[in-house]
């Protein structure tokens, strides 16, 4: 598979608009020509969108100002972004693909990247990664050509075409191997927040990208396997092939916090996508403010699925029987609907699978109707205006108050949390009176507003506001990072998307909370996809061969059911572990740090919560001035300080770890510390120092 920065004797060019007369250009001189040919072309689609005039086709002005939005995110959406490239691979096929972009033609090229843009005539210069055609880039193989001749990969410098790899497909006396661009491409230093991604997507991914948007689909990766690519991917696909569907009903990325989804914001207008909602699971939450936090005790039984039925039984034990008849005065007419009638209509409103404010809305309805029963039994003939007169009555308001009173869901937790009567009669045979004691609170607040609310609280409070009215769900949902979630927390997703699907994406190795799910079945069974397919990522593409080695030491300990994982990395890394003197712990730190600051790319000093201030100090003393996570890095500042418990999810070329023993004993169990620790371990892309004074855990030797 050769790699040319200059080779003429890989260029068999049948594009339109390429001069085809041989010894002309060399061929990275005719890829850089068309690079520049689309990026102009591209150019004047976004002015013959700027030029539209809508003014006279549309009938109001409600029309004219939906067509103007879909116009400028029209415009938007051709933005020329100079330091992604417009196009990163080519395929030459052998005969005219099935698709109307080659009508007619045989032995076609098309340049596949992150946009469709189309030439003055119509033609397409680019086609768009997502679009049938593309798909061979992505799958093709030497055991299933796709009837490709050729796939070449293009290799890109700050935006502009430096090189070009070509794989002939069809060439028996080529050996298949991994890619050389896509390697250096995955090892080159990065600055800033993660990068165009599209065109480093391998097979397996991309059978997970591509699957139909019916499906609930889980992907369980190793560190450096790419599921992040894979679920933003995905995203990005689904709304090109299901873009109407999608435009009405939503779609959402959900990340583990603020400075996950800063890293990641950037990627998908990379991937042909503007308009993607993001946010963290405490985002969908936040009907309160979150002021205080639980010990690792009362969160896990907060997060507890038990606690649904616990509120289940909270909202619906307001119910109650009517004490009295209803009494109706209309005009010189007084109509009764006797306490037991009363009854069996709210007797038939509870075994009805509705909301309880949506049965409340129902009830005074249903006493409406008994009372125009008795009416038309009269001899009158009321209509349904008399009938939304009579559910108004006072008399009807005082029995509905009285019978089925209106429920505040924060009100109803604040009043569980505080009230151990209350509680303990909701949770008699699911909560052991130890539990319940775990998550009463020690001085019951005075209201909803002065409450120190913890985040596991705004979960059972979105819980208890699903029970009250339902809760609208989007079309698709991607979750990343979701071993950490607790199962209320996986409803409190799963409600977002149960008439849609959703895109899974974690690491059971990497759960480092002590409610972390053990498995993905059971994680799915909380977020209401059961029959979801689930998929494994083993082949890894960041970690270097050697880093993930060593931290797979850990897996026995932390998930010894999974398979451990491999990479394709051929270079081994630059990775060393170094023990001190307790007191010189600081100052090797810093050196390590200046040692990674000598090479390109970004450095994340890794530490746990309790050496950061001491760790600050030092850097501050050496004069190294330090970013924090979620911090865009730049050619000037390249080193975070990053707490071991943000770490997750994040990369950067070279991690200095500082003090194994003190990021395991920061969590509150052993388990969840060498989870935690075998996340720290793999966020490097080209090298690791680990710098200890105190023993190492001994899963590493």
């Amino acid at each position: 598979m050769p790699t040319h920065a200059h080779d003429q004797a890989h260029a068999h060019d049948h594009t339109p608009g390429h001069d085809r007369t041989p010894g002309r250009q060399d061929p990275l001189e005719r890829e850089r020509a068309h690079l520049a040919a689309s990026r102009k072309a591209l150019r004047a689609m976004r002015r013959d969108a700027e030029a539209l005039n809508i003014a006279d086709v549309t009938a109001n002005w409600v029309n004219a100002e939906v067509l103007q939005g879909e116009v400028e995110a029209r415009i938007k959406a051709l933005a020329d972004l100079a330091d992604t490239p417009l196009f990163f691979g080519r395929l030459d096929y052998l005969h005219a693909p099935g698709t109307d972009l080659a009508e007619g033609a045989a032995g076609e090229n098309f340049y596949i990247g992150r946009r469709h843009v189309h030439d003055a005539d119509g033609d397409p210069m680019v086609i768009d990664w997502r679009a049938p055609v593309s798909q061979p880039f992505y799958r093709a193989s030497k055991k299933d050509p796709m009837d490709l001749r050729l796939r070449r990969r293009f290799g890109y410098t700050g935006g502009q075409l430096t090189a070009y790899e070509d794989e002939h497909l069809t060439d028996p006396a080529e050996a298949e191997q991994h890619s050389k661009l896509l390697q250096d491409e995955i090892e080159r230093p990065r600055v800033g927040p993660m990068r165009d991604i599209v065109a480093t997507i391998q097979p397996e991914q991309d059978e997970i990208v591509r699957a139909g948007i019916g499906g609930t689909v889980c992907v369980q990766g190793a560190p450096g396997t790419g599921k992040t690519a894979v679920g933003l991917h995905r995203v990005a696909y689904l709304l090109y092939a299901h873009r109407e569907r999608l435009a009405r009903s939503g779609t959402l990325v959900i990340g583990p916090n603020r400075s996950f989804l800063h890293y990641i914001e950037q990627v998908l207008p990379a991937l042909g996508e503007l308009e993607v909602k993001q946010a963290t699971v405490d985002d969908l939450v936040a009907h309160v403010e979150v002021r205080g936090t639980d010990d690792a005790a009362a969160a896990t039984v907060k997060g507890d699925a038990r606690l649904a039925e616990v509120l289940r039984r909270a909202v619906w034990s307001h119910v109650r029987k009517p004490a009295e008849a209803c009494v109706v005065v209309r005009g010189s007419r007084r109509w009764r609907v006797p306490a037991y009638e009363i009854e069996e209509i709210v007797d038939e409103l509870l075994r009805r699978d509705i909301r309880y404010g949506a049965a409340r809305e129902a009830l005074p309805q249903r006493i409406a109707h008994a009372v125009l029963v008795r009416m038309e039994q009269a001899g009158e003939a009321p209509d349904d205006r008399v009938q939304d007169a009579v559910a108004r009555n006072a008399a009807v308001k005082a029995v509905v108050k009285e019978v089925w009173p209106p429920v505040d869901p924060a009100k109803l937790v604040l009043r569980l949390l505080g009230d151990a009567e209350f509680l303990a009669a909701q949770a008699e045979g699911i909560l052991t009176p130890e539990e319940q004691k775990t998550i009463l609170w020690a001085k019951p607040a005075r209201s909803v507003k002065s409450a120190k609310w913890s985040a596991a609280d705004a979960v059972l409070i979105d819980e208890a506001a699903d029970l009250v009215s339902r809760t609208p769900s989007l079309g698709h949902v991607v979750l990343d990072e979701a071993q950490d979630l607790s199962p209320m927390q996986y409803r409190a997703v799963g409600r977002r998307c149960t008439t849609g699907s959703a895109t899974v994406l974690g690491d059971i190795a990497q759960g480092t909370t002590p409610w972390a799910t053990d498995t993905w079945e059971e994680a799915l069974a909380h977020l209401g996809k059961p029959d979801a397919r689930i998929e494994e990522l083993t082949l890894g593409f960041r970690v270097p061969r050697e880093v993930i080695a060593y931290a797979s030491r850990l897996l026995p300990a932390i998930a010894p059911d999974l398979t451990e994982a491999t990479s394709i990395r051929e270079s081994a890394g630059d990775f060393t572990i170094r023990r001190v003197p307790a007191a010189e712990l600081d100052a090797a730190v810093v050196a390590a740090c200046h040692e990674a600051l000598a090479k390109e790319g970004s450095i994340g000093l890794i530490a746990a919560e309790a050496r950061l201030p001491a760790l600050r100090a030092a850097l501050d003393a050496a004069g190294l001035a330090v970013l924090a996570p979620g911090e865009e890095t730049s050619a000037e500042a390249r080193l975070t300080l990053v707490p071991a418990t943000l770490a997750k999810g994040l990369e950067y070329d070279y991690v200095v770890l500082d003090e194994p023993a003190a990021i395991v004993d920061g969590e509150p169990d052993e388990r969840t510390g060498l989870r935690r620790l075998y996340v720290c371990l793999t966020r490097p892309v080209s090298g690791l120092r680990v710098v200890h004074a105190a023993g190492l855990p001994e899963r590493l030797g």
